[in-house]
């Protein structure tokens, strides 16, 4: 499935709301690394992609109701096997039953530690389309340590944007962890960028976590919504 087909797959629907796979999708299209993700709507199809994906594995909510997906119990990390799998998928179940009890969740497997980043879009109503940059996972909202530029932004504003947060010590290596791959993540900011200068249907994206590795990086978790 293209990029276009996405948006039309989703407008379609009547949403607006796009869901953690759906941006991994586009993002993967675009070259950019992601966690792979697929949607099971019952027990036995999340036991499937979990194998399929190799353990441990990750379930999470798939809800347009709960875009927070921690708030309401709808995230389970690091789930060593089938038994495992098919607990978590009950207990989401149930944590939502009252409003969603026929929900569905996404499978993916779980991914290594590595420096917690977010990379963000908006639009702005002066300006038009911005990309956001900072400090990711519980930091961005505890130390707000983010900067933005108007999209769309070159190499050199790319290197500059990861260098004018407070946090980019954590990039460079600390306390004895490897620097970043900070090449890879400039490269990812570019091709973030490109996507949302590219398809005028994108109001906002919000790639959070982003993980980012001695070599490399993966989005981990993502939403979005169209204009």
């Amino acid at each position: 499935m293209q990029v276009k087909e996405i948006f039309e797959k989703i407008k379609s629907g009547g949403r607006k709301l796009l869901f953690e796979d759906e941006v991994k999708r586009l993002l993967a299209l675009n070259g950019v690394a992601v966690t792979p993700c697929e949607v099971a709507h019952n027990e036995d199809q999340a036991v499937q992609l979990a194998a399929k994906f190799g353990y441990p594995s990750v379930l999470k909510i798939h809800s347009i109701a709960y875009t927070h997906k921690s708030d309401c119990g709808g995230v389970k990390l690091n789930l060593p096997d089938e038994n495992a799998v098919r607990t978590a998928f009950r207990e989401i179940r149930a944590a939502v039953a009252d409003q969603e009890p026929e929900i569905s969740v996404t499978v993916q497997p779980m991914a290594g530690a590595g420096t917690e980043v977010i990379i963000g879009v908006t639009t702005d109503n002066h300006f038009g389309k911005v990309i956001m940059f900072g400090l990711g996972g519980v930091f961005t909202e505890i130390f707000e340590d983010v900067t933005f530029r108007l999209i769309p932004i070159t190499r050199e504003e790319a290197f500059n944007m990861i260098e004018s947060v407070k946090g980019n010590i954590l990039l460079k290596g600390y306390r004895g962890k490897p620097p970043a791959d900070r090449e890879t993540l400039v490269d990812a900011l570019l091709k973030v960028s490109k996507l949302a200068e590219d398809n005028s249907e994108i109001k906002e994206l919000d790639l959070n976590p982003v993980a980012v590795y001695e070599n490399g990086l993966l989005v981990l978790d993502g939403r979005g919504t169209l204009s």
